[in-house]
């Protein structure tokens, strides 16, 4: 079986978002509730087009990290920006920056925003 050739793999790009809370927030809870308002918003085939994925160690200080294809970018931009509450929790989900590859997301805007505070 061949490789797939790299003109034909899927660009990802990682969205790095901080969700905005009175209280710190568990990063499994979260990421499941990610998932199912963007499967309220996109429905079953966006999401599956979307490749949204949740890079699982990069949740801490409620910021964390979402893999998603380069086309879906501001779809799933709305769909963060549109959730208001997390377990009965009021937040704001913020998109902070995105970037095509992970480490330079985690240096810029991951440890960016740790330097800021």
């Amino acid at each position: 079986m061949k490789p797939i050739l790299p003109t034909l793999k899927e660009k990802k790009r990682y969205v790095v978002f901080e969700v905005i809370s009175n209280e710190t927030l568990d990063g499994a809870a979260v990421r499941k509730f990610i998932y199912e308002e963007c499967l309220k918003f996109l429905g079953e085939l966006g999401i599956s087009r979307a490749g949204l994925m949740s890079v699982e160690d990069q949740f801490k200080d409620n910021k964390g990290i979402l893999r998603v294809n380069n086309k879906y970018v501001d779809e799933i931009k709305l769909a963060l920006s549109l959730i208001k509450s997390i377990e009965g929790k009021k937040v704001i989900v913020n998109v902070i920056g995105i970037s095509g590859i992970l480490k330079k997301a985690k240096i810029k805007f991951m440890e960016k925003m740790e330097d800021k505070k």
